[in-house]
């Protein structure tokens, strides 16, 4: 079957379904997976055909990030709109569409091509009473302030509700809103496919039958060396911390509360991505190294813990490393996951990207390196998570379908 996978967001969103990918390739199906053109590779890599678009939600060294709330909102319009007409030239010769949480527009384009559609989530979105709506930050609300407030959020204006209004003008089918297009896949059990342990996540007892937790989806990366500067760095002393704080920018004030943390520790440390570049400088390289992107299952159970923001991506795979995290939460399911992994006990006491200080840091280092606790618990949870194979129910699905 030929597969059309949307996959509009960040790195963490591309790697997860490039893995999906992966397993779908081998069962036979064609899969292009519409991502922005900074992660062709890593789709490509995956066996997939990329349908790159040039938009991106990390502002690049010459781009200028957006000012306030309107220029914030618009910039993410203007990136699903480009996102969106990617999905639109892609769709011609597709026999199913795989929709992320920000590409809904997906099952308007199966809807007029008269194809099949699914869900495929990172995050839990229907209300529950198990946790409040991604967009609630850090507050869980109880059993029933935590449903209700999860339908509430579910009618709150989105950035791609304009558009999923303008994919079904192109396609000429009749208006109906992003909000009335979820109101009916609810009610008509369209499947949701989850990529979310239930050793993380135990199933919500009040969630309906079409919403699957089938597991983290990730495969093995493929044989790796580590660059020998940090082979040596990762020979030369006890197992450091990494830090890696996502792809979207740091603001300084974390950049300045690591520095000191690091310094009041003296924690050797690997701090990956392009804004910790400064932080690395004020340091001798015995001590901290920088680097890009590496395979985060190779990398990570080599270290003592990790320090991150808790997005889907980064929180599984701490916990398939076993290693103890440090989550510095900043926005929407980020907050989430960070309860999640202190609640399994496999992480230290949330830290709030907006509350960071040099000491608070210093405190949850000195905590997740010297605990054997966390560490226990997060290699307990990695051995319990060992033989699940989280693409398999969705390739199952296909298998069905395909006959």
């Amino acid at each position: 079957m030929r597969v059309l996978m949307l996959s509009p967001g960040t790195r963490g969103d591309v790697v997860p379904a490039a893995a999906l990918g992966a397993g779908l390739v081998a069962d036979g199906h064609e899969v292009t997976v519409v991502a922005g053109r900074e992660y062709a590779s890593v789709v490509s890599a995956a066996g997939c055909t990329p349908a790159p678009f040039d938009a991106s939600l990390v502002p690049g060294p010459d781009t200028p990030p957006p000012r306030g709330i309107r220029g914030h909102l618009a910039a993410l319009r203007a990136y699903m709109d480009t996102a969106a007409d990617a999905a639109l030239a892609a769709a011609p010769g597709t026999d199913v569409v795989i929709a992320n949480v920000i590409s809904p527009y997906g099952h308007d384009i199966a809807e007029s091509l008269g194809i099949p559609s699914f869900d495929a989530f990172l995050q839990p979105w229907h209300p529950s009473r198990a946790y409040p709506p991604m967009i609630a930050g850090v507050r869980d609300l109880g059993p029933w302030g935590n449903r209700w407030a999860g339908f509430l959020a579910a009618g709150v204006p989105t950035p791609y509700d304009p558009a999923c209004d303008r994919v079904r003008a192109v396609l000429g089918l009749p208006p109906r809103s992003r909000r009335a297009g979820q109101r009916r896949r609810r009610r008509t059990g369209v499947p949701v496919h989850h990529g979310i342990s239930p050793v993380v996540l135990p199933r919500p007892g009040d969630w309906p039958p079409h919403l699957s937790l089938d597991g983290f989806w990730w495969r093995p990366e493929p044989e790796w060396n580590p660059p020998a500067r940090l082979a040596a760095f990762l020979g030369a002393g006890p197992p450091p911390i990494v830090v890696s704080l996502g792809s979207l920018p740091t603001d300084a004030t974390v950049g300045r509360a690591l520095t000191e943390a690091l310094r009041a520790t003296r924690t050797r440390a690997i701090l990956q991505g392009g804004d910790l570049r400064d932080v690395a400088a004020e340091f001798d390289d015995s001590q901290v190294v920088h680097v890009g992107h590496l395979p985060h299952d190779r990398l990570l159970p080599e270290t003592a813990a990790v320090v991150h923001h808790a997005g889907a991506g980064m929180a599984s795979a701490a916990l398939r490393a076993g290693v103890p995290s440090i989550p510095l939460p900043e926005h929407t399911d980020q907050h989430f996951w960070a309860r999640r992994l202190h609640a399994l006990g496999a992480a230290t006491t949330p830290v709030p990207m907006q509350r960071v200080t040099a000491a608070a840091l210093a405190g949850a280092v000195t905590a997740a390196v010297t605990e054997p606790r966390l560490r226990e618990r997060a290699s307990a949870i990695r051995d319990a998570m060992a033989h699940e194979d989280g693409t398999e129910p969705l390739r199952a699905r296909l298998r069905r379908l395909a006959g």
